[in-house]
């Protein structure tokens, strides 16, 4: 990992709370922060000609990244791209349709096409560890850097149920299916995922990612003993095998997020990830308490709908939310609650937000993180 990888930071926020140290005020970015939502986005998208040609851009891809940080001052970027990037490297031939989301033209709906199966060709996605080092220069200002930089992956079991369903779903009827009848099929899946999934993300951080998020949409489907096997066991794999490197260990936050995964909590701080991602379905008190003197931090946990809703609402949440936080039990003498927290949504940001409620959700926290300092 060479020297420019640690320059100076204008704005250390967001590594600090990671690490959690000492801050003098809550950092904030959000899931999907460069997205629909904003009108700036959707003229970069329009000269780009398709979702897919945005991403595989490496110019037009830190021109959206660096969007949301213009426009809000957000404490941290994240790579814009997609989680199934991976998949589409192995093959199996992403498209997005209109209105309709993804879509693969040869999902794993056969034996033979699993055993067939290799790890993804990390030079299909070159343009991805472009990207990331085109962001990096792009967010220089002056010799220093204005904000860290975010790279991401999807997890190994979110990955396997759009694989084998070959679109979103409710309910992942094909992929359970799988699971139940040919858990020895799944494995190979998810063994492929794993080995794919580790080297994205370390030339992610090689190309320049300061940290590193694992994004398990799809655990939450699962059952207690099957996420435990099948999703937070392959994470933990993914993790591990990353920390193998010192550097990345000593210097590179791995963040773990499942949605509707609260109450696995406990079992996710033995993952070796520094920080967990939560979503509404849990309070950050009850995080906090399941974790007791763990020194890990919490990011999360606003449901991103409230964005749609009235500004005096969104206020009045964020209070409620920091007001929480100061009175959850403090992890040791210096440090508080709210020195291990990271604020975050509990999900992306749905397209249909009006970005002025964003803008009233940053104020928001920037005024009741002060409150509480």
């Amino acid at each position: 990992m060479s020297g420019n990888h640690f320059p100076e930071l204008m704005n250390d926020r967001f590594l600090k709370a990671c690490r959690f140290e000492k801050l003098d005020s809550t950092p904030i970015w959000l899931m999907r922060q460069a997205g629909r939502y904003l009108p700036e986005y959707n003229q970069t998208r329009a000269k780009a000609g398709s979702f897919l040609q945005l991403a595989k851009n490496p110019h037009l891809a830190s021109e959206v990244t660096l969007q949301p940080i213009d426009r809000y001052g957000l404490d941290a970027a994240i790579l814009f791209s997609d989680i199934l990037t991976i998949p589409d490297a192995m093959g199996l031939g992403l498209s997005f349709e209109q209105g309709e989301g993804p879509k693969f033209e040869h999902p794993l709906r056969s034996e033979k096409s699993i055993q067939d199966l290799r790890v993804a060709d990390m030079e299909q996605l070159s343009y991805v560890f472009e990207a990331v080092s085109q962001i990096r220069k792009d967010l220089m200002q002056d010799g220093k850097q204005r904000v860290p930089l975010i790279g991401f992956s999807g997890s190994p079991w979110t990955l396997a149920c759009y694989m084998i369903e070959g679109s979103g779903s409710k309910d992942f009827q094909e992929t359970k299916t799988l699971l139940y009848k040919r858990p020895d099929l799944m494995k190979r899946v998810l063994d492929i995922n794993i080995q794919s999934v580790t080297e994205y993300l370390r030339l992610q951080i090689e190309a320049g990612a300061q940290a590193v998020m694992l994004f398990d949409t799809w655990g939450g489907l699962l059952s207690h003993g099957d996420y435990l096997e099948y999703s937070l066991s392959p994470m933990k794999e993914v993790i591990h095998r990353l920390q193998q490197d010192r550097m990345i260990k000593e210097h590179v936050p791995i963040l773990l997020f499942t949605k509707g995964g609260g109450v696995w909590i406990k079992d996710m701080a033995k993952s070796g990830a520094s920080v967990l991602g939560l979503d509404w379905t849990i309070s950050l008190s009850q995080a906090r308490e399941m974790l007791g003197n763990q020194a890990i931090t919490l990011q999360g946990n606003l449901d991103p709908l409230i964005l749609l809703g009235d500004q005096k609402i969104i206020r009045r949440k964020i209070a409620e939310l920091f007001n929480e936080l100061a009175l959850t039990k403090t992890i040791g003498s210096e440090l508080s609650a709210l020195d291990g927290y990271i604020f975050n949504l509990g999900h992306g940001i749905s397209q249909f937000t009006p970005p002025e409620n964003v803008a009233c959700l940053i104020e928001a926290v920037r005024a009741e993180s002060a409150r509480h300092r």
